[in-house]
């Protein structure tokens, strides 16, 4: 059993990433300092959740129970491994995406800046609660904070377009964690006496022995409810709020697809498999497999429809809904390796997703071109963007020494350690498919030929400040794929492998 420590420690990454929404606010009338609030939340967050590596590396677990509504629910917060891999990653980069905001909000003299700042903080804010999460109310709670305040950085432009995609977005998240995942809570505490998470190890989960056994309907009915619920991870048919929301400004997507959004929900999907219904009732139910072969569908199906996208944010949208389905059939396949692979995919395709996302804003802020078929020679007027991006687009198919070969390896070989032919077959195709939508972008770029070579030859970097960003991200992707223990070291912990 592991050793838990109860400190009040757990509130400096929380209390950094809460008030820095009031401070931005306050100080909106010197876009420098409101600015500078982010930044040095971003640092306090970080350095916090660092501080926490020694103890969690050695086997113990943070805790604390800020204060109970009723018996058996209250608002409990937890620092293990899982945590770590989620809060590391959403903190890191909200120092970097605060850069690369003030390059591309100041060069477009985008409105309502302010109030852009103040609703990107509370979603990090959002992120890290839902990391630090040690029950399923608690886990519901900062999930819903999520959705409520990216609502208007979807719609920022307020146009009819962000109006209808923002409508969307709301509808899919707010109606399924409504209709789905509420009542799954409501089931989880009548069938259990309590919503708090097993923490220490992905074998045994929160669900008695004996409710398994006498209740195996009930409790298969509720997972169906939490992963139909967390519409965040968009799994096929609950996706399509996913590329609507690609009305948005491009910050704001890097945010909904590698930051905090949709890691909030693969993040939850893998806590709720692991840490509440754990490996063996998924086994003993047979709940793992169809949610992999779920999960197969979705990768191979939105990669197909990657490929008919010649908007670079619609394609990079699509991409993403594939690529999230490698973390859900990574942790529903159960196997150490496949788990350590999917877990590990959520820093390592944060990375590179998140690349992707800025080059194509900074190729937007220089050119105002979204069409990947107009990009002919762009890759020539700004090398170090698009060397950006055709690192992190290696990643994505799973070429190495990039991070995303890691994680797809070691779901390759937890796909043949259970003889899951379908689902091996689903990763290797996604790997086709990731080549056939993503090299023509860096291939047209460098050796295509521009459609108007005079404006072509006006072309230049975007400013420092985003391009910077880009390149960095790119070049932790590397990291990564070169030193994957960087992660790993936390799942082996938080699994008890």
């Amino acid at each position: 059993m592991p050793e838990y420590i109860e400190s009040y420690r757990l509130l400096i990454p929380l209390a950094a990433t809460f008030v820095a929404p009031f401070l931005i606010w306050f100080m909106r009338s010197d876009e420098n300092a409101r600015e500078g609030v982010s930044f040095v939340a971003a640092i306090v967050a970080f350095v916090s959740m660092l501080s926490f590596i020694p103890a969690v590396m050695a086997g113990k677990i943070w805790t604390l129970t800020m204060f109970t509504l009723l018996d058996g629910i209250y608002v409990k917060f937890c620092v293990d491994g899982l945590t770590l891999i989620f809060g590391l990653v959403a903190t890191f980069l909200w120092f970097w995406v605060t850069s690369y905001n003030i390059g591309y909000m100041r060069s477009l003299n985008e409105h309502a800046q302010t109030r852009y700042y103040f609703c990107f903080a509370i979603a990090i804010f959002g992120a890290v609660g839902v990391a630090m999460s040690a029950n399923v109310f608690t886990l519901y709670l900062f999930y819903e904070i999520i959705s409520v305040f990216t609502y208007p950085l979807v719609a920022h432009h307020q146009d009819d377009e962000a109006f209808e995609g923002a409508r969307k977005y709301f509808v899919y998240l707010i109606g399924t964690s409504k209709l789905f995942f509420l009542p799954a809570m409501v089931m989880t505490y009548v069938l259990c006496g309590t919503l708090d998470f097993h923490l220490g190890d992905v074998v045994q989960g929160m669900f008695p022995a004996q409710v398994v056994a006498e209740h195996p309907v009930a409790v298969t009915v509720t997972y169906v409810l939490y992963i139909a619920g967390l519409a965040k991870a968009a799994l096929m048919p609950f996706h399509n709020w996913l590329p609507s929301a690609m009305v948005a400004p491009t910050p704001v997507s890097a945010l909904l697809h590698a930051v905090a959004v949709v890691k909030a929900g693969v993040f939850s999907v893998s806590r709720v498999v692991l840490s509440g219904f754990g490996v063996d009732v998924m086994d003993k139910l047979f709940l793992g497999i169809p949610t992999a072969y779920l999960a197969a569908f979705t990768i191979v199906a939105a990669s197909l429809i990657a490929l008919t996208k010649d908007d670079i944010k619609a394609r990079l949208a699509y991409s993403t809904v594939s690529q999230l389905s490698y973390i859900v059939i990574g942790v529903c396949m159960l196997t150490p390796l496949a788990v350590q692979g999917g877990l590990a995919h959520i820093a390592h395709h944060a990375f590179s997703k998140i690349t992707l996302f800025m080059g194509a804003g900074a190729i937007y802020v220089v050119s105002h071109t979204k069409k990947i078929s107009e990009m002919g020679g762009f890759g020539r007027r700004m090398p170090w963007t698009y060397g950006a991006f055709a690192v992190a687009s290696l990643s994505m198919i799973g070429v190495p020494p990039v991070c995303g070969f890691v994680s797809k390896w070691y779901m390759i070989n937890g796909a043949v350690d259970i003889n899951r032919m379908v689902l091996l077959c689903a990763l290797l195709a996604s790997t086709l498919l990731n080549a056939g939508y993503f090299a023509p972008i860096t291939f047209k770029a460098f050796f295509g030929k521009p459609k108007d070579a005079a404006a072509v030859a006006q072309l230049t970097e975007a400013p420092p400040t985003m391009v910077v960003p880009l390149c960095l991200t790119a070049a932790i992707s590397v990291f990564l794929g070169l030193y994957p223990e960087t992660f790993l070291n936390f799942i082996m912990v938080f699994g008890g492998y």
